[in-house]
């Protein structure tokens, strides 16, 4: 593959695996030692058969539905496929068997004139509806209130490049688009979005928007959010369309409203994003640094510069030393020895990147960095979405394997990072199972800069309830370090509390109205977002 190409994959992940189950993950001798000495000897039991409640809906209500020209089912197999989405708890309520949070049944709209009358019978009939697309959430966002019955609304046939305005550099995605399609599709006219999550050969357009999604290239092309500038959102009372404008002082800016709302507030069918054309260059390298504290401030350092890399990853010796920094990477030569390993990118055409490479590389070099070349970036290039697929095999070798995120501003960082580790190593060494905590930093800005742990630990009877202790804790540990409950796994249930401890009694107030007036028999994603 050289080195201006893009990997494109399209991935149905299994339910209750996250991994492609035909290109899988093995563990490295590092990450097979790491385990042992946690205790973790014993593979895990094996999975057993999911057995799923009966559907709730009578044939008036599957009648309405399909009355609407949407395709409806209540098939078990593909009502398995619709539950949950790919946190650790999520697979290992698979695993388990327990299917007890599936939908009564899945109804797939073609059009977006169907999205609007499926949400009508719902509104109509008191019928809980919860969006689905890629199914790649990790905070409980497809498990909404079952007092209901509920449908899943599969988005995934609404698909494709509805219109690109070259000279403008937007694109307009039906929401259902997945993003190697998107990227593939807006190559065939020499465009790219760029937004690389690590979920990206799952996610889709409009579950990057209501999830407020944060990609791998985050530093060059900001956020989602930032690259958003229009949405088509279905509601109980009718079609909005948002964003008229590239900036605008008429009034609030209401597509901030909807991004991150993760379907409570209504099912988003079209998306208008910021563009670019393709890179002709990508360029990666990785670097050393000692330790955290000394790439962490060369971060920073690059971060509040004018001139900045377009992909900025650092990761800490644990994650460093165990290659988790860059699995495709495990036993380079090249690869370093102790200290922490930093990888920075650049995309654009050649003056661009020259120009960049030389400044940054010069000002890493006056931080203390110590250049390793292109080989470790790219591996990690070429392996980036490739992470989230050791989980599979090290849940299957007995460990509870988790991960959590935040943010904070620089200031207090080093604050925030001591107390996640503490408060997350305490609460499972407190139930007999030491942990290993690593971290890394892929999301900065002037102000401050997010941070990623995974968790690995031996695997109680109920790991469920285990990793449930510890993510309290470290829920805690952020909220009273002031910093957010999340930068970019969004709210759904998992995070719901924090959340509300973290924005408080007015702007609670102020999103219930919003809720009520929008969806007043609270048929959308209930008791996601807001209980």
């Amino acid at each position: 593959m050289s080195s201006n190409e893009i990997d494109i994959n399209v991935v149905d992940f299994v339910p209750g695996r996250w991994g492609d189950p035909a290109d899988p993950m093995h563990l490295s001798d590092s990450v097979t030692g790491a385990l042992s000495m946690l205790g973790i000897t014993e593979q895990a039991p094996a999975p057993v058969a999911l057995a799923l409640p009966s559907p709730r809906l009578d044939s008036n209500a599957l009648t309405a539905f399909s009355a609407t020209g949407a395709s409806v089912t209540t098939d078990d197999e593909v009502r398995a496929a619709r539950l949950r989405g790919f946190s650790t708890p999520d697979l290992l309520k698979f695993r388990a068997g327990d299917g007890s949070d599936a939908p009564d049944a899945v109804v797939t709209p073609s059009t977006a004139d169907q999205v609007a009358a499926v949400l009508a019978v719902c509104d109509e009939q008191g019928i809980g509806l919860s969006p689905f697309a890629g199914g790649t959430t990790v905070t409980g966002g497809l498990v909404p209130d079952r007092s209901r019955p509920v449908i899943s609304l599969d988005l995934r046939d609404l698909t494709g490049l509805l219109h690109l305005d070259e000279t403008s550099q937007i694109a307009t995605f039906a929401s259902g688009t997945r993003l190697p399609d998107a990227e593939r599709l807006l190559g065939e006219h020499g465009f790219e979005l760029g937004h690389f999550p690590q979920s990206y050969e799952g996610a889709t357009i409009g579950g990057c928007a209501v999830t407020r999604s944060a990609g791998q290239s985050s530093v060059g092309y900001g956020r989602f959010d930032d690259m958003v500038v229009g949405l088509t959102i279905a509601t109980p009372r009718g079609v909005a369309e948002i964003g008229t404008a590239p900036k605008s002082a008429a009034g609030p800016d209401l597509r901030q409203l909807f991004l991150g709302s993760e379907g409570a507030f209504g099912v988003v069918t079209r998306v208008r994003v910021r563009v670019h054309p393709t890179p002709s260059v990508r360029r990666f390298y990785g670097w050393h640094f000692p330790d955290f504290a000394a790439g962490t401030t060369a971060m920073r350092a690059l971060a509040q510069s004018n001139i900045k890399p377009t992909v900025l990853r650092l990761s800490d010796e644990a994650e460093t030393g165990l290659n988790l920094a860059n699995p495709s990477a495990a036993g380079s030569a090249n690869g370093p020895v102790g200290g922490c390993l930093m990888i920075v990118g650049f995309e654009g055409d050649a003056a661009d990147v020259d120009c960049r490479d030389a400044y940054i590389s010069a000002r890493l070099n006056e931080l203390g960095g110590a250049a390793l070349g292109t080989e470790p970036g790219e591996h990690w290039r070429e392996g980036r979405f490739r992470g989230p697929y050791l989980r599979d095999p090290l849940l299957d070798a007995g460990a509870l394997v988790e991960t959590l995120e935040t943010v904070t501003f620089w200031s207090n960082l080093d604050r925030l990072k001591a107390d996640v580790t503490a408060a997350v190593t305490g609460a499972l060494g407190d139930q007999g199972t030491p942990a290993v905590v690593m971290c890394h930093i892929s999301h900065v800005y002037p102000t401050g800069a997010s941070l990623y742990f995974t968790v690995i630990a031996k695997s109680l009877t109920d790991p469920v309830a285990q990793w449930a202790e510890a993510k309290s804790a470290a829920n805690a540990a952020i909220r009273a370090a002031g910093a957010s409950i999340t930068h970019h796994h969004a709210v759904g249930t998992d995070h719901q509390a924090a959340y509300l401890e973290e924005i408080g009694d007015v702007q609670q107030t102020a999103l219930r109205a919003v809720k009520s007036a929008l969806d007043p028999n609270g048929v959308l994603n209930p008791g996601i977002l807001l209980p």
